[in-house]
């Protein structure tokens, strides 16, 4: 038995930065936005031994493995099974890919044995703050350290090009970054922010211009010049906006309207000249990432 999976990436629409809780994460207000840029898995069941996650190209610790593990611990049921994942988010870019890898694992696990919802959205919040979001593709509101989540209807249409660099960031240096910049808020400005952006999700349209911010990205830009430059460039091919994606170098160009997709598909080939990895993404919900039975 074989049942496959997507893991869509994610781009952070807004990500507002607040100041270190004790457990030394930090606070956030931020917007998921899962992607059409989406890994691949497919879960196979084996007859005998132990759980495997194959990730060719992929080297240490797989998010995926230690979703199967945290299910096990929990009494989950299921027969011993092999993941295979097949990259596609770039890797280290902001993009939450393993964080997408773990939550698609989990998907697909509770398809073959269903467990308790609860012990799920349990496990995914201690593999990382980024898979709670990932546990449903589409539009979502994360709070605490970007693990409490709020789930909304899709926004107007809108579309992306993504940059993937060549270089790779981990988050913990670009948030060491962010505090030797002194960029976190203050408390009071962090909630004031999460008011303006829950009352905008709700609206369902296009987001605000101010509220399109990443305050990781001065960060990430001054850790890896490449996503300045590239910023300069997404928005010289004619995006409405520009952000690096989370913790970044990834960088993503967004357009709003009827025409978003072939506009994005027009700047896209412009940028693949100097940036040949350039791609086109766009918005998905929970059914582009449904578990089906190969």
């Amino acid at each position: 038995m074989r049942l496959r999976a997507l893991a869509p990436g994610k781009v952070n629409l807004s990500l507002f930065l607040g100041g270190r809780r004790p457990d030394g994460r930090h606070r956030l207000v931020t917007v998921f936005q899962s992607v059409s840029l989406a890994d691949a898995l497919e879960l196979e069941v084996l007859d005998a031994g132990g759980d495997m996650v194959v990730c060719p190209g992929v080297e240490g610790e797989n998010l995926a493995q230690l979703a199967l593990a945290a299910l096990r611990e929990r009494g989950w049921s299921g027969p011993p099974v092999r993941v295979t994942i097949d990259k596609r988010i770039p890797i280290a870019a902001g993009m939450a890919g393993g964080s997408a890898d773990a939550a698609a694992t989990l998907r697909l696990a509770m398809a073959l044995a269903p467990g308790r919802a609860e012990e799920v959205e349990q496990i995914a919040a201690r593999l990382g703050s980024d898979v709670p979001s990932q546990l449903l593709a589409g539009v979502a509101l994360g709070t605490g350290a970007g693990e409490v989540v709020e789930r909304f209807e899709p926004l107007s249409r809108h579309a992306f090009v993504v940059l993937p660099s060549p270089y790779e960031l981990s988050a913990a240096a670009v948030f060491s970054e962010a505090d030797r910049l002194g960029l976190a808020r203050a408390d009071d400005q962090l909630e004031a922010r999460y008011d303006r952006l829950a009352a905008a999700l709700a609206a369902g349209e296009s987001l605000p211009g101010e509220l399109l911010v990443n305050d990781l990205q001065a960060a990430a830009v001054s850790l890896c010049p490449w996503s300045g430059e590239a910023l300069e460039a997404v928005l010289a091919a004619g995006a409405e906006h520009a952000l690096v994606s989370g913790s970044g170098p990834t960088v993503v160009g967004l357009w709003w309207g009827a025409q978003c997709a072939q506009q994005a598909a027009a700047a896209a080939e412009r940028l693949r000249r100097s940036h040949p990895q350039a791609v086109v993404a766009e918005p998905v919900t929970a059914a582009f990432a449904a578990p089906a039975l190969t």
